[in-house]
């Protein structure tokens, strides 16, 4: 997972809703240093149905982390409709109310609207007046992964349904209406963006890729691991041949 301690951002984690826990306790350590850093942290739907949820929630509540703690309400985790994690909770943005933690349900694909709130929550952690969870109501259009075929356990048609359309397309239509973009302008943004993401790949690409060139030792599988390596990961390492 990629992190980027310079800027701040914490590796996130590939096990469901384990990065609610730790960004509510590296908010916890934050304000123990008397720092004036906050988290936040992002999950889907689905996994609010896991302990870490609530067990993250809890300690939120009850130490005032100064900590954004944010749902994305897709509809479908990976092929379960999300009120199955809902359970009897009428939204999922409720459930942070039985903790004590102010709560907000906003419109996921509205750009403005999500900031809006962002800077809300963001002032209430900066001022030391606890957690905000907050709950982005939007929707998966494509397959919770490559190897997700939604066909299996949803209407192929329902996308085109859903009311709340395209974030990008909303936006843009907002700012070329009050005169603070253009048609012409968006092309050329387009295309900018396309050059940076295309040299930013072939720059990664200089590294190495799954195919080519690049592959790290294996004595890497245990370097930064442990501040005094244990004797059974010592053992292996020797016979990896390190």
């Amino acid at each position: 997972m990629y992190s980027s301690k310079e800027h701040g951002f914490f590796t996130i984690s590939g096990n469901l809703a384990t990065q609610y826990v730790q960004a509510v306790g590296w908010a916890m350590a934050s304000a123990i240093k008397n720092d004036t850093k906050i988290a936040a942290a992002w999950i889907g739907d689905g996994s609010t149905a896991e302990s870490d949820f609530h067990s993250a929630l809890v300690f939120a509540s009850t130490y005032k982390a100064p900590v954004i703690l944010n749902i994305v309400n897709n509809q479908w985790a990976i092929s379960t409709f999300q009120g199955i994690a809902r359970g009897g909770s009428g939204t999922f943005a409720a459930r942070g109310l039985g903790f004590g933690i102010p709560a907000l349900r906003v419109d996921g694909n509205d750009y403005l609207a999500v900031y809006a709130v962002s800077l809300w929550a963001t002032e209430r952690a900066r001022r030391n007046l606890g957690p905000t969870l907050i709950e982005y109501v939007t929707y998966r259009v494509g397959g919770h992964s490559s190897s997700d075929d939604p066909s299996a356990y949803r209407p192929k048609t329902e996308s085109e349904a859903w009311p709340l359309g395209d974030p990008v397309l909303r936006l843009k239509k907002h700012l070329i209406v009050r005169g603070a973009w253009s048609e012409e302008r968006h092309v050329q943004a387009e295309a900018e963006i396309l050059d940076e993401v295309i040299q930013a790949q072939k720059e990664a690409e200089t590294h190495g890729t799954l195919h080519a060139g690049g592959k790290p030792s294996v004595r890497d599988i245990f370097e930064g691991v442990y501040a005094e390596m244990p004797p059974h990961i010592r053992r292996q390492r020797q016979k990896a041949g390190y």
